[in-house]
């Protein structure tokens, strides 16, 4: 059989992490074709890499995960070259930026099949249909062109986590030594990256994760986590835990079963939740969560305006006012809230957009105030082609459109859109994005995160005399100074380069 190429395009700048969502589909073909895998954080020119396998002949198939923003950079030349050196090579993409911009990849005459969203079946189940030549059409999560025609097979039924093989992380080991997988961050010496679920049960309209899991959520069990874990904490020494989960916290039984499990191991870790479900949980459980190693969890507040929460189709209960008593109520619990927030939203005019800013800009100081701990990461708004939501209709009407060529999405403002810093939304004028960017320089020197391990005191206490009269007095045109201190020091966004 045919042997198979999996490529992971570089997406950090410093700190690879476990390429789990590769590993996935290693793991679905494991035993039935030989495979390799091909890091591009970890590589200094991938494609002499790739190019010397396919070399060989051995490879016909070529994969690809490919999220939107740093990964398109290496996946859009190297598939193009792939393509032009070996033609009878079958590219196959998956990933975030595959499924939600399928067709402008399938346009663009080097990607021959797209996996549609998880591919544990889908691809091993392509895979023997292209080696024994026959029929694909009924495989599920599946994207092809028929002559110009592009057809989309229907979705599969999630998958039980547990009955998935393992991640063969030990074969890895032999191509990239796992313990370089393993970064220093806020949470420790050695870091591992981990998904414990895929999908979450909710719709939001802004969320590129609505349109590939449509509001279902599976998860591993706490013993299969904690399995993993131990196995890699044992093996390699990974002393803290970055769950990468798209909502790790959607049952309080399992977060509570898996802290149980976790707490003698002594590990710090991360992970992301919903304001609504977690104020939910009970006193005792947010205890153990923080006693259990837990130190910060990321949560979308996404606005304090109920209006702009129902715009966004926020989806559950969530108000402007839970978000600010969640923040004073983790406080007691020294569980640092990390609220994200999108800025931007399309209105009817110019005016009420700037409303919004000045609106969500006030209510952070509010949180601020509430909880000092509280992280802020500020987004500008990016659509999501989120096809029927009232929300994305308002963005097509406003003018707006996704890049008609693969090409154009690497263009250095597209780069932008993907890191929601500059989306290019014609609602969104140069002063509103100023106003926005400059009160997020402020805000970051006033209260540098906490998840920057290379800014020490000295230097924080510094740029927050430096940032201090400008965020009292409400000044925040022309930070300059402020820049300044952050490019010299190399000042680290989580939104951009994580923990």
């Amino acid at each position: 059989m045919n042997k198979v190429l999996l490529f992971n395009p570089r997406s950090a700048v410093a700190k690879p992490r476990v390429p789990n969502s590769i590993m996935n589909i290693a793991a679905s073909v494991e035993g039935m074709v030989d495979w390799v895998i091909v890091d591009g954080n970890r590589e200094a020119d991938p494609y002499k890499t790739i190019a010397a396998y396919l070399s060989t002949g051995e490879f016909r198939y070529v994969g690809f995960s490919v999220m939107p923003g740093p990964q398109l950079h290496q996946a859009v030349p190297l598939a193009k070259q792939i393509k032009e050196q070996f033609p009878s090579v079958t590219m196959i993409w998956g990933g975030y930026f595959a499924t939600n911009q399928y067709k402008v990849v399938m346009e663009s005459g080097y990607v021959d099949y797209v996996i549609n969203g998880p591919g544990d079946h889908a691809f091993p189940n392509l895979i023997k249909a292209l080696e024994n030549n026959t029929p694909h059409e009924l495989i599920k999560n599946l994207i092809y062109k028929s002559g110009n025609n592009i057809i989309k097979t229907t979705k599969e039924d999630l998958i039980e986590q547990d009955t998935l093989p393992s991640l063969p992380y030990d074969k890895l080991d032999s191509m990239y030594p796992m313990k370089k997988y393993l970064g220093k961050t806020y949470l420790g010496n050695k870091t591992l990256a981990y998904h414990s679920s895929i999908g979450c049960p909710f719709t939001c309209s802004f969320c590129a994760v609505v349109p590939i899991y449509e509001a279902r959520w599976k998860a591993k069990s706490a013993t299969t986590i904690y399995r993993d874990i131990k196995y890699i904490k044992d093996k390699w020494g990974a002393d803290a835990i970055e769950f990468h989960d798209n909502n790790f916290f959607v049952s309080e039984k399992r977060a509570v079963e898996f802290s149980h499990l976790i707490k003698p191991e002594k590990m710090n870790w991360w992970g992301m939740a919903r304001i609504d479900t977690m104020t939910k949980f009970s006193d005792e459980s947010l205890a153990l969560i923080r006693e259990a190693g837990c130190k910060m969890i990321f949560f979308g507040a996404e606005s304090g305006n109920d209006k702009i929460l129902k715009q966004l189709d926020k989806g559950g209960t969530q108000s402007g006012e839970q978000i600010a008593a969640f923040a004073a109520r983790l406080k007691k619990f020294d569980i640092i809230p990390e609220y994200s927030f999108v800025l931007g939203t399309p209105a009817p005019t110019p005016e009420e957009v700037m409303e919004q800013i000045d609106f969500d800009i006030q209510f952070i100081r509010r949180i601020k105030e509430i909880n000092p701990k509280t992280e802020i990461v500020m987004y500008t708004y990016s659509p999501v082609p989120s096809e029927g939501s009232e929300l994305y209709d308002q963005v097509l009407a406003a003018g707006f459109s996704f890049p008609k060529k693969l090409e154009d999405w690497i263009k250095p403002e597209w780069e932008k859109f993907d890191l929601r810093k500059n989306p290019l939304t014609p609602w969104l004028t140069s002063e509103m994005i100023d106003k926005i960017r400059n009160f997020e320089t402020v805000l970051n020197g006033y209260y540098p995160t906490a998840s920057d391990i290379r800014l020490n005191s000295l230097k924080r206490r510094l740029v927050q005399l430096v940032a201090g009269l400008r965020y009292k007095t409400n000044l925040y045109q022309y930070p300059y100074e402020i820049k300044l201190l952050q490019r010299l020091w190399k000042y680290r966004q989580p939104e951009i380069q994580g923990l």
